[in-house]
Order: structure tokens, then sequence, then C-alpha cells
């Protein structure tokens, strides 16, 4: 089975790279699209279009960076293996809050990560000794940079345990494709006021990385 992997960019996509190692074998793509769900869309239909023309279809497409953790649901260095792939801030702001764009009547908001996959890579990383968690993933085009909206979005969102900026994008594409999708956040800071300081990047591109080697050895057996 092929799979297409979607990072954000160039780190994101090495670290991927450097877990799949040889277990990749043809098996996998990594493709970074660029920041945001506009540009993860666009890559991920064209790249899945472009394997279906050739014959090769992918099996499953897989969202994958590093992101935010919401306080209480996952720490850093913490793996978030997504329940579902939330648009968060794609709506319109009123005088009593915000609406999403699924409440405004324009379409989901919300797409449900394939199970089955899902279900395999949670098992996987636990198998290996790594944290795991379940939780939706938000897709915001904006990373949260206050307390105040963190709190709104957690509040909004209690069943979230992330913050990306790409899942959204690829799920969508994959979904007009009848492409399976799933999502996976490597934690490398807390969802809060933005602090570089505390950002653990290089640790959560390890964690990163150990994923992708978790889901090479999945694969191997479709």
């Amino acid at each position: 089975m092929r799979v297409l992997i979607v990072t954000a960019v160039e780190a994101e996509k090495e670290a991927a790279l450097r877990g799949l190692g040889q277990q990749g074998g043809g098996r996998f793509d990594v493709a970074a699209s660029g920041v945001g769900p506009a540009a993860a869309a666009a890559e991920t239909a064209l790249a899945l279009a472009a394997a279906a023309r050739s014959g090769a279809p992918y099996g499953l497409a897989v969202s994958a960076g590093i992101g935010g953790g919401f306080a209480g649901r996952a720490g850093v260095g913490d793996l978030v293996v997504a329940t579902a792939m939330i648009a968060a801030d794609l709506g319109a702001e009123t005088p009593e809050g915000f609406l999403g764009v699924d409440e405004l009547g324009f379409g989901p908001a919300r797409i449900p990560a394939d199970g089955r996959w899902a279900d395999r890579l949670t098992e996987a990383l636990r198998a290996a000794g790594l944290p795991v968690r379940r939780g939706a993933v938000l897709t915001v085009s904006a990373a949260t940079g206050t307390a105040e909206t963190a709190g709104r979005l957690a509040a909004q969102h209690p069943d979230a345990a992330a913050e990306g900026m790409e899942g959204f994008g690829v799920a969508t594409a994959a979904r007009r494709l009848g492409t399976p999708a799933i999502e996976i956040r490597a934690i490398s800071n807390r969802v809060g006021p933005r602090d570089r300081s505390a950002w653990r990047i290089e640790e959560a591109l390890e964690r990163l990385a150990a994923a992708c080697a978790a889901l090479a050895s999945l694969t191997e057996t479709g």
C-alpha cells in the first residue's frame, strides 16, 4: 500500500524521512506543502490525483508535523493521534461569539480521522513505549498566542488535544478523492501565550520521526 505523508516545512519532512528509513521502501512519499490549510489541501489534492491517474493510488494520506498541546490534554513531548481534524477558525464572528462554518450551514468544520488507521497507529506507538494521546486536532490559520484564545478554543472544543495548521486541509482533499486520512502531531509547546524559549522543537521532531517509524512498520502488511 502506498502512503502519502504531508508536512508543512522541510524540517518536519526530514524528520519523517528519518523515521521511515529503509522501512519505507517505495511505499511512502513525503511532501512539504508549505504552512496552512490551503497549501496543505492543494499539495494533497495534486499528489492524490496524480497517483490515481498513474494507476498506483495512495491508500492513506497522513498530515504529520509538530504542534501545540492543550493544557491537561497533551504535554510537550507527547504524540497526538487525531480522532478528528477540525477547522477551528473557519466561520464568522458575532456579538455572541464565534460561529463555525458548520453552524453557518456552509459545510463541515469537522472531518473524522480514519478510525482503523488511527487505532492501529495508536497501538503501535504505545507498544513502542511512546507517550501518545488521542483527541481532536484543531486546524488554525493563525497559531494561538494568548491565554484568552487558548481558553476559548479549549472550551469550544472539549475533545481537542492539540493544534496545528494543516490537518483539515489534508483531510478535505483526501475526503474529496476518497482516500482515508489521519493526523499525527508531536507536541513542541503548550497552546497559549507565545513563548519561543519554551518550545521544544528538536524533541518534537524526534518524536515525529519515531511516529513515522511506527507507521512504516504498520503499513508493511496493509
